[in-house]
């Protein structure tokens, strides 16, 4: 992956890049921008429209969502802009939206080591990923079709396009098959990195493959020089105390609307 010329040095900003650039058609708006893969619709990260800057007039996101997604079976907006997401959420949620406010958590302090006697993470493939995450997709999907499933796997392919540098790291099971696993995101010019989708396997859950993901993750990214480490968790959500525990602090907010 070509570095861009000035690499993106906020978080906001770096989200903003990553879903750019990893984005086969990008369509630019006075407010953001909407992505669009043609090979991967049943995937909505990567068809949606982002919102980057305050709205002139909120009141006409829902229809300018239903002009730039027409022709999907769904409807996500992300807003980066904090206030812009607040401004946006009465006219988008009296049209039919979802809201889900998402913490942004960059990590302060050292980072933590791998716990005594537990399992320990590295790198992974993309070949390692597929059957564990495939079944965790049909756990979270169970009246979805083989196609959407398999493209909710398979867009983990086109990742390694969003930033200078993408890992897929993993902690293995007993048996050798990776049992929880995150992408990682590096700009190391910018001094920026990114935590994931992080997932465990179902029948591995508390068993502290997390906890080894994560503190693999941290360290990568401190390796490669990226002082600014961040993750995005739903403000509602448990993982969020979860990701305290580890050393990560809340900065700000992005919302996400949806509408099926």
């Amino acid at each position: 992956m070509t570095t861009p010329a000035v690499a993106p040095r906020d978080p906001r900003a770096f989200l903003a890049a990553f879903a750019r650039r990893q984005a086969p058609r990008v369509a630019e708006l006075p407010c953001g921008f909407v992505v669009a893969n043609d090979a991967l619709p049943h995937s909505r990260a990567d068809n949606q429209l982002l919102v980057e800057r305050p709205l002139p007039d909120p009141a006409a996101l829902p229809a300018l969502a239903d002009r730039v997604l027409a022709g999907l079976p769904h409807r996500l907006v992300t807003v980066l802009d904090e206030g812009a997401g607040e401004a946006a959420r009465g006219p988008l949620t009296a049209a039919g939206y979802a809201h889900t406010a998402e913490l942004l958590m960059v990590h302060r302090g050292p980072v933590p080591a791998p716990r005594p006697g537990g399992p320990r993470a590295g790198t992974v493939e993309l070949e390692a990923l597929r059957a564990p995450l495939t079944r965790r997709w049909r756990g979270f999907l169970p009246d979805g079709d083989e196609e959407a499933v398999r493209q909710l796997v398979e867009r983990r392919a086109v990742r390694p396009r969003g930033a200078e540098t993408v890992h897929f790291v993993g902690s293995r099971a007993e048996g050798g098959e990776v049992a929880a696993w995150a992408d990682l995101y590096l700009e190391p010019a910018a001094g920026l990195a990114q935590i994931e989708d992080l997932l465990t396997a179902e029948e591995h859950l508390g068993r502290g493959h997390g906890h080894a993901v994560v503190a693999e993750a941290l360290r990568l990214a401190e390796a490669a020089g990226c002082a600014t480490r961040f993750l995005i968790a739903e403000a509602e959500d448990w993982p969020r105390l979860w990701y305290g525990r580890l050393g990560f602090t809340t900065v700000g907010r992005v919302h996400t609307f949806e509408r099926v």
